[in-house]
């Protein structure tokens, strides 16, 4: 993937990379940890990314024709450099990141079944079965029908093609459906929540036939990436959590006082701590790529989610109403929903019976 340009917000200087701003140009500023090989970093916050203009869906758009989402795919020796790229997008943009994360998922996933995306096509990962619904494939090899709802279809109206994942007799099956096919009713308005709004999630109902299967039965949560592409998501909560504290620390430069310089502090420290666990986590899965390394990724998923919620619990109170009216209310609102993919208590419950087996 080509390098991005630098792009900074405020004067940034989080975990191994800083920016500073000077007018309209913006150039990296002194990095904690200059010169250090990759493999000895303890960061995925070093990669700084500017995202073209427009749309959400035509900057995606842009990135696909440009080659900025070929990314390293997971579990093959640079899987940080993966991570790092999607917690740069988040950093700037989380409606951007959600359609960046599930288009380099969607299209690890197919390389992962042995096949390739359809060229210059944006893809999305639609999977979710949330209150009883979701999606259903039935019949037989040439007489496929996929049908039901999807809830939380990110891009819903804008991208070429999505990876469906159906219940299906002997286990899940992926559908590689082309989106501008009629059966799909597409339901704007079904997300009303201000919250990552850009990122065009809403439900799609889906009613036709299709032959473009991926992989055997099970393949999509039977795979070790289907862990590993979680861990990517958390680093995009890195990266968004990262964005907000940039734009604290930009608010606080102009009039420092202990109680915010405390609260920089101690969210300073919980990004770096989420930050270091990702990396790691990172480097587990590349060591060994035939490990799910399922405990793993839900410790450092979880560890994100509680530096999210950390974030949002003391940034606005560090901001004021001046920072929030300008845009730092709407980043917020983006992280808070976008962190509910974690299922809270649920999750970390999951995580302790886990930990209890001594499951890896």
């Amino acid at each position: 993937m080509n390098p991005p340009g630098p792009v900074g917000r405020g004067g940034v200087d989080l975990v191994g990379v800083g920016t500073r701003t000077l007018g309209r140009v913006e150039k990296p500023a002194r990095a904690l940890l200059p010169n250090v090989p990759r493999e000895v970093r303890v960061s995925l916050l070093h990669d700084l990314v500017v995202p073209p203009p427009g749309r959400t869906a035509d900057r995606l758009a842009s990135l696909l024709r440009t080659g900025e989402l070929e990314l390293a795919p997971p579990g093959r020796g640079d899987t940080a450099a993966r991570w790092a790229r999607l917690a740069a997008w988040g950093r700037v943009s989380l409606p951007l990141a959600r359609l960046v994360e599930g288009h380099t998922d969607a299209v690890a996933i197919l390389r992962e079944a042995g096949t390739d995306p359809v060229p210059g096509a944006r893809y999305g990962v639609w999977a979710a079965r949330s209150g009883g619904t979701g999606a259903r494939l039935t019949g037989a090899p040439g007489g496929w029908r996929l049908d039901g709802t999807v809830r939380f279809c990110s891009g819903a109206s804008d991208l070429e093609r999505a990876l469906v994942v159906a219940e299906a007799p002997g286990g899940s099956r992926i559908v590689d459906l082309d989106l501008s096919r009629s059966g799909i009713d597409r339901r704007p308005e079904s997300w009303r929540a201000g919250g990552m709004r850009e990122s065009d999630t809403i439900d799609v109902r889906l009613d036709l036939g299709v032959t473009d299967l991926v992989g055997e039965p099970g393949f999509y949560t039977g795979r070790p990436g289907f862990w590993w592409g979680g861990g990517g998501v958390a680093a995009v909560w890195l990266g968004g959590a990262a964005g907000v504290v940039d734009v604290l620390r930009g608010h606080l430069g102009e009039r420092p006082d202990p109680y915010g310089l405390s609260h920089l502090g101690e969210l300073h420290t919980a990004v770096a701590a989420a930050d270091a666990l990702l990396a790691r986590t990172a480097d587990l899965i590349d060591a060994e790529p035939g490990d799910p390394h399922r405990t793993a990724v839900w410790t450092a998923r979880a560890a994100a989610e509680r530096l999210c919620r950390t974030v949002l619990d003391v940034a606005p109170g560090v901001a004021g109403v001046a920072a929030l009216a300008a845009g730092l209310a709407d980043r917020l609102a983006d992280l808070g929903m976008y962190v509910r993919q974690h299922h809270g208590e649920r999750d970390l419950a999951d995580l302790g019976e886990a930990i209890l087996k001594g499951e890896r």
